[in-house]
């Protein structure tokens, strides 16, 4: 981490400790803040939030590795989520995980080289009675099927991927 990002994420974290009256009850928010803006909350952060909120860092760290939706390595732009209940599993969950590492071309625990996508397994989404369920960051989708999983990847490519990016730079210079 450069210096100055350095400086800009310990600024950060200072003004949301300043949010939450630099009290404990606010590590939860600050922590996703920072996962939300950095894809992932790294020692550096962990550190500046415990010092913000008069905590140990080992603290930080606890909380940080506890959630499922916090990551202390860097994720992918859309983390996807894949809910791996029994329910789901007799929905279909397996072919559908089989789609999605065959799509993106990369495992389970993994991000793919552009930093777009990452794949992961989650506990229980409450979706039971609509398996296979999944989350691309916080849109939730139901009766996922194969054939489903390249229209939601389509989407957050062209969304997001070096496509729109590639128009974006056009619609400037054009």
């Amino acid at each position: 981490m450069l210096a100055t990002e350095r400086e800009s994420l310990r600024h950060e974290v200072a003004e949301l400790a300043e949010k939450y009256e630099h009290k404990r009850d606010g590590m939860m928010p600050i922590l996703e803040a920072i996962q939300e803006k950095y894809r992932c909350v790294s020692d550096f952060a962990m550190q500046e939030i415990a010092r913000q909120l008069g905590v140990f860092p080992t603290e930080v760290y606890g909380v940080a590795s506890f959630y499922s939706f916090l990551s202390t390595e860097p994720r992918g732009k859309f983390a996807i989520r894949l809910c791996r209940t029994l329910s789901c599993d007799f929905a279909g969950k397996k072919e559908v995980a089989r789609q999605l590492e065959n799509e993106l071309e990369i495992k389970f625990g993994e991000t793919t080289p552009d930093g777009l996508f990452s794949l992961e397994y989650c506990n229980c989404l409450g979706m039971c009675d609509h398996g296979p369920a999944l989350l691309v960051n916080n849109d939730v989708y139901t009766e996922v099927s194969p054939e489903l999983v390249s229209e939601i990847l389509d989407k957050y490519r062209r969304m997001f991927g070096p496509a729109s990016q590639l128009e974006e730079k056009e619609a400037h210079h054009g």
